[in-house]
């Protein structure tokens, strides 16, 4: 059995994660412009594409199972694409390389990505939770009782001054 179809799968799997870091890409100028209805669509359309990629790995791990046990090649866990490279044919293998490489580097890449959407919805966390400290009146904090021992609690307060 050739790597025909192994190969075949690693491509989709490939196109999905460029797909994917597309629309990584797409949602940074999302998050930098704060369109919430449009991040919810980013974030749909990528959950589409995780569920696509989860079932595309999982064609590649049968069709890496497949392979190798046409080569005669026993293993105890799902085999990787490093295991078929390396029973494989000299040509089989310069193309199993390819594409373990272009996934490798889109990994990459996709990973980076994320991080620097982390880092920005964090920032944006962070100066939503500024403002609103900054819109909140504080409570007086009072260090003494009464003379009668009772300690007065502060009333608590809503988000407006109502006798402003």
């Amino acid at each position: 059995m050739s790597a025909t179809n192994l190969i075949t799968t690693l491509e989709k799997l490939y196109k999905l994660h460029k797909s994917l870091f597309d629309l990584s890409v797409n949602k940074t100028g999302v998050i930098k412009k704060g369109d919430m209805s449009e991040l919810d669509r980013v974030l749909k359309d990528e959950q589409k594409h995780l569920t696509a990629i989860n079932t595309v790995e999982a064609e590649r791990k049968r069709e890496s199972i497949h392979y190798l046990r046409s080569r005669g090649v026993a293993f105890t866990e799902t085999p990787t694409i490093s295991q078929c490279i390396e029973h494989s044919s000299p040509q089989e293998k310069e193309t199993l390389s390819h594409w373990q490489q272009k996934l490798i580097g889109i990994i990459g890449e996709l990973k980076a990505q994320n991080e620097l959407n982390q880092k920005l919805v964090y920032q944006s966390l962070q100066f939503v939770n500024m403002n609103l400290s900054m819109t909140q009146p504080q409570p007086d904090q009072t260090t003494y009782s009464r003379p009668n021992g009772e300690k007065k609690t502060p009333a608590s307060r809503s988000l407006f001054d109502s006798q402003a």
